[in-house]
C-alpha cells in the first residue's frame, strides 16, 4: 500500500512536552500535512506558555499550552499526538486514549507500549471496550515508538522478506543508559543505583512479557506462527564495578549497574522470536555482553539466523546530543508520520502491520 497523503492538513494536539513532547512539537510544526494548533501540559507553570518556547525552537508558534482537558478536546482536531509518561501509570493513560477516541479523535502514542499488540496481555473484554469505544467515536489508535516500536518491529519483519528460512529472530536494544534522563524509569523501574536486593518494577514475574511482549508477539503474527504461552523472561542483573555518572541519580559501586534481560517466544519449546536488551549505565561494564557497534554508543541489532544469515546494527545519533536525545526524536518522529495513515484507517487499535509504507514526506531540509 503506498503512502497516506492528506487533501488539507491535518489539526493536531500535543499531549505533554516531556522528554518526548517537545520533540513531537518540533515535528509537527515542520510537518507539511500537520497544524498544531493545542498542547496540553500537566505542569501548571507551563500554563499559558508559547508551545515553540516550551520545544526549546527560539521562536514562538502562537499556540499556547493548557492545562484544561476539556478546552482541547473542545477543538475537536483530527489527532492528538499523546507522549505523556505511561509507564508508571499504564491504565491511567489507557483511560485517557479511551476518552480521546471516544470524542471522536484519532490518537497515536508512545505509550502503553501493551497496547501495540494486546492480544495475550490485556482480558479480551477490556481490549472489546478499547474497539468498541473506537466504534463509537469513528476513530483509530496507535500505538509505537522506536523501541518498543520500529526498531523491533517493522525493522525487523521488513528484514524477513530477504528469507529462504528462519531459525530465529532476534531483536535487541544495546545501549548506555547514563545519559537518558528519566529518574522514574532509571531508579524505581529499572532499579539502578538501588541496592542488589531492591529489584525493580519491571523485573516483577510478568512485567517484561506485558511491556515487550508485544513486540515478540507482533513478529510472530507477521511470520504467522503461534507461540507457547505465557512467554518465558530472563533477567541478569549486574552490580557497578566502580562509581559512575549518571544524570538521573549517580550509580555508586555495588549498586545495580547493568542488566540484560530477554523475552523469549517459543514454538514448541524452541526460541524462535527474542526480545533483548543489553543496558549499561558505562560503556565498559560487563565486556562479555554484546555491545554497540564500533564507535557508537547505543543502538539496535536484529539477527536472523537461517538461510541466509542477516544481521543489521540500527545506529542513531543526536545532531547535537547523544543516542537518548535522538530516541526522543526517533520515538515522536515514528507517530507523527504515522499520523496521515492512522487517521485514514478503519476505527479501532491501528498496528504496526497494518499500516501502509509511512515516510519522512516533505521533511527534505529546505
Amino acid at each position: 500500500m503506498s503512502q497516506v497523503i492528506p487533501e488539507k492538513p491535518l489539526r493536531v494536539v500535543v499531549w505533554s512536552t516531556g522528554t518526548i513532547g517537545r520533540h513531537a512539537i518540533a515535528g509537527i510544526d515542520a510537518h507539511p500535512d500537520l497544524e498544531l494548533v493545542g498542547v496540553w501540559v500537566s505542569n501548571p507553570d507551563k500554563h499559558g506558555k508559547d508551545a515553540g518556547i516550551l520545544a526549546d525552537l527560539g521562536r514562538e508558534l502562537g499556540v499556547t499550552a493548557t492545562t484544561d482537558r476539556d478546552e482541547l478536546i473542545a477543538l475537536r482536531p483530527d489527532a492528538i499526538v499523546h507522549t505523556a509518561m505511561a509507564d508508571d501509570r499504564v491504565f491511567e493513560c489507557i483511560e485517557d486514549l479511551i476518552g480521546f477516541v471516544e470524542a471522536g479523535i484519532n490518537v497515536t502514542s508512545s505509550g502503553p507500549v501493551l497496547l501495540q499488540w494486546p492480544e495475550q496481555i490485556l482480558p479480551p473484554e477490556f481490549i472489546a471496550r478499547i474497539e468498541d469505544a473506537c466504534a463509537r467515536g469513528n476513530a483509530s489508535m496507535h500505538i509505537n515508538g522506536i523501541d518498543p516500536g520500529f526498531a523491533n518491529d517493522i525493522l525487523p519483519i521488513v528484514m524477513t522478506s530477504l528469507s529462504q528460512r528462519i531459525d530465529e529472530v532476534r531483536v535487541m536494544e544495546i545501549c548506555d543508559y547514563s545519559t537518558y534522563y528519566q529518574p522514574v524509569v532509571m531508579g524505581d523501574l529499572f532499579g539502578f543505583g538501588r541496592p542488589m536486593d531492591q529489584v525493580g518494577a519491571i523485573f516483577a514475574p510478568g512485567i517484561l512479557g506485558m511491556a515487550w511482549g508485544s513486540v515478540v508477539r507482533q513478529i510472530a503474527a507477521a511470520l504467522d506462527i503461534t507461540l507457547d504461552e505465557p512467554l518465558t523472561e530472563e533477567v541478569d542483573r549486574r552490580e557497578a564495578e566502580w562509581d559512575t555518572d549518571s544524570v538521573s541519580g549517580d550509580v555508586k559501586k555495588g549498586t545495580m549497574g547493568a542488566v540484560r534481560f530477554q523475552v523469549i517466544g517459543k514454538v514448541d519449546g524452541v526460541p524462535r522470536v527474542v526480545l533483548e536488551h543489553i543496558t549499561r549505565t558505562d560503556p565498559d561494564q560487563v565486556p562479555e555482553w554484546e555491545k554497540p557497534p564500533a564507535g557508537g554508543d547505543g543502538g539496535y541489532r536484529v539477527r536472523i539466523t537461517g538461510e541466509p544469515m542477516m544481521q543489521v546494527d540500527f545506529t542513531h545519533h543526536g545532531e547535537h546530543g547523544d543516542h537518548n536525545v535522538s530516541g526522543m526524536i526517533t520515538t515522536a518522529q515514528r507517530i507523527i508520520n504515522a499520523l496521515p495513515s492512522v487517521v485514514a484507517a478503519k476505527p479501532g487499535i491501528v498496528r504496526a502491520i497494518d499500516l501502509p509504507l509511512v515516510a519522512g514526506r516533505g521533511l527534505v531540509a529546505r
